[in-house]
């Protein structure tokens, strides 16, 4: 009987462990406890650095606003970093104040600098728009969220030739 044992747990030891949600508010999707916005990152170029999602106002006056500048407003601002898993798939998760309309952005801080680098950093918005040379749009950022979990998915894309493009084969 104790060798059963020993190996049950020797399997369950060596089993690979499921990908969770990443980031700070990951507790809010796990948990279903919402409301929050669950994001399946997809087109990741590789796994340095860290993942930031932000939360924003769903209008143009105020998304990629200054952060500093929007909590000084008493406006809506969220960003909830992580360190990327060295496997599997990624998921992040950010709580939202309230059921209602926000937009997104999703970076891949490669190069661990609290400025984005136009040359080496991922960027996506929800929806599958190439951004191109345009800094994204309102109605490309804004998801509706409910009072539970809703979930989007975003695609990285990376400074390619002129533009910012998904990486090929994504």
């Amino acid at each position: 009987m104790r060798l059963w044992s020993l190996l049950a747990l020797s399997l369950t030891l060596a089993a690979p462990a499921t990908a969770g949600t990443i980031g700070q508010d990951a507790a809010a999707c796990d948990g279903n406890r919402g409301p929050a916005i669950a994001v399946t990152v997809e087109g990741l170029k590789d796994r340095r650095g860290e993942m930031w999602l932000e939360l924003y106002p769903a209008n143009d006056a105020d998304f990629l606003a200054d952060d500093h500048e929007l909590a000084a407003a008493g406006k809506v601002f969220r960003r909830t970093r992580a360190p990327l898993p060295t496997t599997g798939a990624v998921a992040m998760c950010v709580k939202v104040p309230r059921p209602g309309r926000y937009a997104l952005l999703l970076r891949h801080n490669r190069v661990d600098r609290d400025k984005f680098s136009f040359w080496s950093d991922g960027v996506g918005v929800p929806g599958t728009t190439r951004l191109g040379r345009s800094k994204p749009t309102i109605d490309q950022a804004a998801v509706s969220a409910g009072a539970g979990v809703t979930t989007t998915s975003i695609r990285l894309q990376y400074l390619r030739g002129f533009g910012f493009s998904a990486l090929s084969g994504e």
